[in-house]
């Protein structure tokens, strides 16, 4: 196996885990929003997102030499811009708190299963927008996309509708900005260190929801206690943990390829919801989880 490859199934095993924390943090979402509203939710678990990632950043201190020129170099070796990483956190940052706060209004009003599945239509965007961005995109992962679409229609539509109700419409329009995450972050990863972008991302995800929650709910102490379980995941795994993982597995990985692997997260949600929240799985359902799988699969080829 050639050195790209192996660093190819690397990363994509990385992305894999991180879809496998993701589904499960659907779980997490739907509970957490019996006893807080979305904004205070988001505001709160991109904080603690940010605080697991300071003891890594302190560790790295202690690694991070200057390099010949003086400039301070990352973990791995790279120039670390101070003017760059601040800049890609704050916008990959307000990408995040918008989509998951549309996102988190929007698994309110729809099931698990479904809210997975409407999210992960952002594998069909990234490529879009990677077109207007001058990428070239092989004919083999259109047609993952194409695959990967059919199932998604498989596991949110009822046979012969195309009908969303207004949850599953903002599921939908949470799929556009997190496109826009995900191109924000395979552009900024490269030029930055991984983990003090993503904890820059969340310092302004958690800002966005506060503001927002200040203006728009009145959480109290014993609701947010209520929701700790939920808020703890959400926190330490989904946000601290795998969006670290995101950053670290898109580097020198094809987006469009990223995409479809963390897509996989809209199967782990439907399992989960049929695990935890006694959601049944159809035959229907199921054909999708098989075709979303295979496009998954099929992309590893490229």
């Amino acid at each position: 196996m050639s050195k790209k490859k192996r660093f190819q199934l690397r990363q994509s095993a990385i992305l894999l885990l991180t879809a496998l924390i993701w589904g499960a943090a659907f779980v997490a979402q739907s509970v957490g929003m019996e006893y807080i509203g979305p904004f205070t939710l988001v505001a709160i678990r991109f904080l603690l997102g940010a605080m697991t990632l300071l003891p890594v950043i302190l560790m790295q201190n202690r690694i991070i030499r200057p390099g010949k020129d003086g400039k301070r170099l990352t973990v791995d070796g790279r120039v670390m811009s101070g003017k760059t990483l601040v800049l890609g956190g704050i916008l990959c940052g307000l990408a995040l708190g918008c989509a998951s706060i549309i996102q988190q209004i929007g698994i309110a009003q729809t099931t698990v299963g479904k809210a997975g599945f409407l999210t992960a239509m952002y594998i069909v965007l990234v490529p879009v927008f990677g077109i207007f961005l001058g990428r070239r995109i092989k004919p083999l992962i259109w047609v993952c996309v194409a695959v990967a679409c059919i199932g998604i229609y498989f596991l949110s539509m009822p046979p012969g509708s195309i009908s969303l109700t207004r949850g599953d419409s903002l599921c939908l329009a949470s799929a556009f900005v997190f496109a826009v995450q995900i191109m924000l972050v395979d552009h900024f990863a490269n030029l930055a260190d991984g983990v003090r972008l993503a904890a820059i991302q969340f310092l302004t995800a958690s800002a966005l929801g506060a503001i927002l929650m200040l203006a728009f709910e009145q959480p109290q102490a014993s609701q947010i206690l209520k929701a700790a379980y939920p808020l703890l995941y959400l926190g330490i795994m989904s946000s601290g943990t795998a969006y670290t993982l995101q950053i670290i597995g898109q580097r020198g990985l094809n987006p469009t390829i990223a995409s479809l692997i963390m897509s996989l997260e809209s199967t782990i949600s439907v399992i989960c919801g049929f695990l935890f929240l006694h959601q049944t799985l159809t035959i229907r359902e199921l054909f999708g989880c098989v075709l979303m799988a295979a496009a998954i699969a099929l992309a590893q080829l490229v």
